[in-house]
C-alpha cells in the first residue's frame, strides 16, 4: 500500500517511535510517504536519522492564500459553514490556518496515488487530513496519544469522518467514548506506540549499585513542568541530605530548543546546589539514550500526567528497573511491585524514599529488570503498532483477508 504518514513538526526530539514504526511498515513491504506540518525548532533536531527523515518529508504547513481559497471552495458545499458554526471561533481559526495545507495534501495524494493517510495526532494535522478527505482525497485515520483537550478544537469534525482511529491506552479510550459519543468511527483499537526491543536491550546482566559507588539515575523526557523533572531533582537533594550518593542525568529539551522551561530547571538545580550531581543533557540521539540506559542503575520519570510513556518502555526494554508515577495510563504499562514501581505525582519525598529502598534491595532491582523487559517484549513492540495500522487500513479499504 501507499500510506501517507502525517506527524506534526517531524522529526522532533521524541519522534524515534514514529521512525521505528515507519521502518517496520517499510519492512512489511509498504510505501510510506512522510508528511508533516513544519520542521521542528533547530534545537530539537537531534537524531542521527533526522537529516534523512527531513529529506523524505513533505512539509504542508505554509499558509498559501490561493491554495486556501481553492480548498475553501471545495469545502463550502460539503458542510464546512455548518461545522464552523457548531464548533465555534477557535475551530474557524484552525480551519483558516490549515486549508492551504489540506489542498496541498489533496494534490500530493493524487500525484502519489496514496491509498490512505494516517495522522499521528488529533490536532491541526488531523484537521488537514480530514479536510483533504472532504475535498475528495483519500481516507484518513488518527491516533490519540494523550488527553483529548490538549489537541485543540473541532474534535467532533476530526473524528466523525475518520475511517478508524487507534488509541494508546484503554484509559484514554474510555474517556473518548464518554466525551465524543456518536462522533467516533466504528473501529477504535487500543494500540500503543512500541519500541525496537532488538535494539533496546540490556548490554549484559543487570548490575545493581555497589557499595561505595554512586547510584546512577537516568531520566528522559521533554523539559516541561508536567514531566516532573523538578520533583526528581528535589528527590535527589533529599537523598543526598540523607547520605545516599546519587548522580542524575536527564535527556530532553524544552519545546523551543533550550530557551524556555530549561531556564527554570537550571535555576531550580542551582537553588538545590545540585551542579555536581545533576546534568541536563539536552536533546540527544536515540543511540545515546540507549547507552545511558544500559549504564543506569535506575530509570525515573516523575510525570504529573503521562498518557502511557514510551520513555518507560525504552528503559524497561533495556532491563533497567523503572519508577513511574501513578498518573494517566502508566499503570497499563508498569504493574506496581511486579514490572516496576509507581509513586504518586508531585511527591518528591515519597520518590526519594523509594529510590533509597531500591538502592538497598539489589534482588528487587534484578527482578524488575527481568520482568520489565519481558513485559515490553511481549506487549509493546514497534512491529505490533505497524501491524495494527496495516490491518485497519486494509479493513477500511475492504481488502482485509
Amino acid at each position: 500500500m501507499r500510506i501517507g504518514y502525517l506527524v506534526p513538526q517531524f522529526p522532533g526530539q521524541t519522534h524515534i517511535f514514529f521512525w521505528r514504526e515507519i521502518r517496520a511498515l517499510e519492512e512489511m513491504g509498504h510505501e510510506v510517504h512522510l508528511l508533516s506540518t513544519r520542521k521542528p525548532p533547530q534545537g530539537l533536531i537531534s537524531h542521527r536519522w533526522s537529516a534523512e527523515a527531513m529529506a523524505r518529508t513533505t512539509y504542508l504547513g505554509a499558509v498559501a492564500p490561493l491554495q486556501a481559497a481553492g480548498g475553501l471552495a471545495r469545502l463550502l458545499p460539503r458542510g464546512l459553514p455548518v461545522w464552523m458554526a457548531r464548533e465555534g471561533l477557535d475551530f474557524t481559526k484552525d480551519a483558516i490556518l490549515t486549508l492551504s495545507a489540506a489542498q496541498a495534501l489533496l494534490t500530493l495524494s493524487r500525484v502519489r496515488r496514496l491509498d490512505h493517510v494516517h495522522a499521528h495526532s488529533c490536532g491541526r494535522a488531523a484537521l488537514i487530513a480530514a479536510f483533504a478527505e472532504r475535498m475528495g482525497g483519500p481516507r484518513y485515520s488518527l491516533t490519540l496519544h494523550g488527553a483529548l483537550q490538549d489537541y485543540g478544537p473541532g474534535q467532533r469534525f476530526k473524528w466523525r469522518h475518520a475511517a478508524f482511529a487507534t488509541v494508546i491506552t484503554q484509559t484514554l479510550r474510555n474517556t473518548l467514548s464518554r466525551d465524543l459519543g456518536g462522533y467516533l468511527p466504528d473501529r477504535l483499537p487500543v494500540q500503543a506506540m512500541g519500541v525496537d526491543t532488538d535494539d533496546l536491550r540490556p548490554a549484559g546482566p543487570y548490575q545493581p549499585v555497589q557499595h561505595g559507588e554512586p547510584m546512577r539515575l537516568f531520566s528522559c523526557g521533554r523539559l516541561n513542568v508536567f514531566k516532573g523533572h523538578q520533583d526528581l531533582m528535589s528527590a535527589v537533594r533529599q537523598l543526598l541530605d540523607d547520605g545516599v550518593d546519587v548522580r542524575l542525568e536527564i535527556a530532553g529539551e524544552d519545546d523551543v530548543g533550550g530557551t524556555g522551561y530549561r531556564k527554570e530547571l537550571e535555576t531550580h538545580l542551582r537553588k538545590l546546589r545540585l551542579q555536581d550531581h545533576v546534568r541536563l543533557l539536552g536533546a540527544v540521539d536515540a543511540d545515546i539514550v540507549r547507552d545511558k540506559l544500559q549504564q543506569a542503575h535506575l530509570f525515573v520519570l516523575a510525570s504529573w500526567n503521562e498518557p502511557l510513556g514510551v520513555a518507560y518502555m525504552e528503559a524497561m526494554a533495556c532491563g533497567v528497573p523503572t519508577i513511574g508515577t501513578n498518573a494517566g495510563g502508566v499503570h497499563e504499562l508498569i504493574e506496581d511491585g511486579v514490572t516496576g514501581r509507581l509513586v504518586a505525582p508531585k511527591a518528591p519525598r515519597e520518590l526519594a524514599r523509594l529510590i533509597r529502598d531500591l538502592a538497598q534491595s539489589p534482588e528487587t532491582c534484578r527482578a524488575f529488570s527481568t520482568a520489565g523487559r519481558a513485559h515490553v517484549v511481549a506487549n509493546f513492540s514497534a512491529a505490533g503498532g505497524a501491524a495494527c495500522l496495516v490491518r485497519e487500513i486494509r479493513h477500511a479499504m475492504g481488502t482485509a483477508p
